[in-house]
């Protein structure tokens, strides 16, 4: 496969879910090429791919595109898994699936209405963004608490090794403590808060976080994984 065959990524470096399928994709050693996109500002090529245009984007050679991050997870890791992320301990796959569902649902509304709560305070019982702010990080945190009980009782989200779980969340994670940092380092949740900075300094981390000017159509190639 020549290099302009590779599938084209369409990502953000700081987006959560970009992050992921960028975790996934470098974990499995698939190349790609990157484009980086500018949300203000996102190119034509990447409308055309995905009307929704949100990142992740996955264009592969034969012009399937992939435009869930869980699902470009899965076909890179399905490619090639060397640390076996898809395959927790037995009997784990449904925890891994259901820990993933409930990150990407009521986590991640919480996530949202702590971290922006002036575009979600519409509600009239909440004419005051930092009283609603407070509400939902509260209902974040009992998540996390959750979370932090798993990773106490064996070291990662679903067994003792880390497995699709623990990339797909740790993004999220991240977010989350990165909108109060002192309030996030002064909770009872010492386990999860360890593996978050396990999962910051590693190698796997820093290798997806390397930063690209946007893309346009006039850019020379990126190769992800770099080197």
């Amino acid at each position: 496969m020549s290099l302009s065959d590779l599938p084209i990524l369409y990502s953000f470096r700081r987006c959560p879910y970009a992050m992921r399928a960028r975790l996934a994709i470098a974990a499995s050693g698939v190349s790609c090429q990157l484009r980086e996109v500018v949300l203000r500002d996102k190119p034509d090529a990447l409308r055309l791919a995905s009307p929704k245009a949100t990142v992740p984007v996955l264009v592969l050679s034969d012009g399937r595109v992939i435009d869930e991050s869980l699902d470009i997870m899965r076909w890179a890791l399905a490619i090639h898994d060397p640390c076996h992320y898809l395959q927790p301990g037995q009997g784990q796959h449904e925890q891994m699936e259901a820990l993933i569902a409930a990150n990407d649902g009521p986590f991640k509304k919480h996530l949202d209405c702590y971290k922006y709560p002036d575009r979600h305070t519409d509600d009239e019982q909440f004419t005051e963004a930092t009283r609603f702010s407070a509400l939902h990080r509260a209902q974040a945190s009992e998540i996390l608490m959750g979370l932090n009980a798993r990773i106490e009782q064996e070291g990662y989200l679903v067994g003792k090794t880390p497995c699709l779980a623990d990339l797909a969340i740790a993004p999220f994670v991240r977010q989350f403590a990165q909108v109060d940092r002192a309030w996030f380092d002064a909770q009872p949740w010492a386990a999860l808060s360890s593996w978050l900075v396990n999962f910051q300094s590693s190698t796997l981390f820093a290798s997806i976080m390397g930063k690209y000017p946007a893309w346009t159509p006039d850019s020379e190639m990126v190769l992800f994984p770099a080197g």
